[in-house]
């Protein structure tokens, strides 16, 4: 192919002979124009294959890639091309590369020059803009030759032999990691450092002590202080090793937007949030996405590695535009978990969805589990519902829309608690940490 060097010289001798036939008239017979011009062609296009010919074959090259692997959203990274030239002459063009537009990579165009037997280093910055996995599409080179009048260029075929492939995994937002600090606080004044002096609810037994003066009779264990000739008392701490599931309901409604991410994104924020302050308290944490079918699923992690291993299994879930069958949840919470466990379903109060689907097997779901409901409230339509002093009568009926939408949620979540199960309704910058409050407020009671 011709560079538009090539074409810009066909053009000037063009020019120049069309000033030739003026300038001389009648002393330039036509013949000899086009002969000329004949000639000045074959010239540009001999030049052209010479041209071509000695362009470094893009063929030859060897691509491969380093950097990273995984990232966070909203964070970047940087990911290196190494082209390396196999071939005995001079690579002097342009490389793409192509990545999913999601990734955000920049910049896509590189200049480079390499020498016979040489690699260069080409970095392209990825700044995600959506989780999941992106991935590198297709790198393209073309290698101009010494002129610059002709290039030759990979085909879709080669350039897809060539190109390494490499993927970028953008894990889910952890907004909510900033009140991780506060909720294990709450947690070691529960879980601890304190511990209670009598028995209760929820509690198992911690240590010995021994006995100082305000401390409960009734605590003291008589065999422990024959043993030691000294009396000591018990004391008791929160019981731990309880089972907490995190349900993600990726039906239609996990696809609604609330403020500038998807209810899905939002719930993923609270999951993680959640799961971390479980772990430190030393209980066992699951994770079950689902709508027609199971689409992720994560049992008896350790909690080393509980949130790699959930931020890796949440990125790649995507929405989908389908009813969740809520048979299928409970049938699988059912099935995985025999012993009590604490169920945290994250989905929506939309009667449609949870009146003819949840509802019908909650009983069987809730007299075996502890049931939350976690949904993400859309503070959009509070505003909605608000009816201005100066409104039309489109906004009037905007706000009686809004109204009866937040009357059903309202009858779902009363409909809900009246099975024994919890609901936890806030604003995506509140939920997460709504949600952990109940988790903890939960435990401390011995409810779990």
């Amino acid at each position: 192919m011709i560079t538009w060097r090539a074409a810009a010289l066909l053009g000037g001798g063009a020019v120049l002979l069309a000033l030739v036939g003026l300038i001389g008239g009648a002393a330039v017979p036509p013949a000899g124009l086009w002969i000329g011009a004949g000639v000045f062609v074959l010239l540009v296009a001999a030049a052209c294959v010479v041209d071509w010919i000695n362009a470094a074959s893009p063929r030859l090259l060897k691509l491969s890639r380093t950097g990273d692997q995984s990232l966070w959203l909203g964070e970047s990274g940087q990911v290196t091309l190494l082209v390396h030239n196999r071939s005995d002459r001079v690579l002097t063009g342009r490389v793409r590369d192509a990545w999913v537009p999601s990734a955000g990579a920049t910049p896509t165009m590189h200049d480079v020059r390499i020498e016979p037997g040489r690699a260069v280093a080409l970095v392209t910055r990825l700044t995600p803009t959506r989780r999941g996995d992106r991935a590198a599409v297709r790198v393209l080179v073309r290698s101009v030759g010494p002129f610059g009048l002709a290039y030759r260029q990979t085909s879709r075929a080669s350039a897809d032999r060539l190109t390494p492939k490499w993927r970028m995994r953008v894990y889910p937002r952890f907004h909510s990691r900033r009140l991780l600090p506060e909720k294990l606080s709450r947690l070691r004044v529960l879980d601890g450092s304190v511990v209670t002096r009598g028995r209760g609810q929820g509690t198992e037994f911690d240590t010995l002590r021994e006995y100082v003066v305000g401390d409960d009779v009734r605590s003291i264990d008589w065999r422990g202080s024959a043993r030691r000739s000294d009396i000591v008392v018990r004391t008791w701490r929160p019981e731990r090793d309880r089972r907490l599931v995190c349900v993600l309901d990726t039906g239609r409604t996990s696809a609604a937007r609330i403020g500038d991410e998807p209810r899905l994104d939002a719930a993923m924020d609270a999951a993680l949030l959640l799961a971390s302050v479980a772990a430190r308290a030393d209980d066992r944490v699951d994770l079950l996405a689902v709508d027609t079918a199971v689409r992720a699923s994560l049992t008896n992690v350790d909690k080393r590695t509980l949130l790699f291993r959930l931020v890796t299994a949440m990125a790649p879930l995507e929405p989908a535009l389908v009813e969740t069958d809520f048979g299928l949840v409970a049938g699988e919470v059912l099935r995985r978990e025999r012993k009590r466990a604490l169920v945290v379903l994250f989905t929506a109060l939309e009667p449609g969805a949870l009146g003819e689907g949840l509802l019908p097997v909650l009983p069987q779901l809730a007299a075996k589990h502890k049931v939350i409901v976690a949904a993400v409230h859309d503070p959009e339509l509070t505003r909605m519902s608000r009816v201005p002093d100066d409104a039309n009568p489109a906004a009037v009926y905007t706000a009686a829309a809004a109204q009866r939408a937040l009357a059903e949620r309202d009858r779902v979540a009363a409909a809900l608690r009246r099975h024994g199960v919890e609901v936890v309704d806030a604003p995506a910058d509140e939920f997460a940490s709504r949600l952990t409050d109940r988790y903890l407020a939960l435990k401390h009671t011995g409810r779990l």
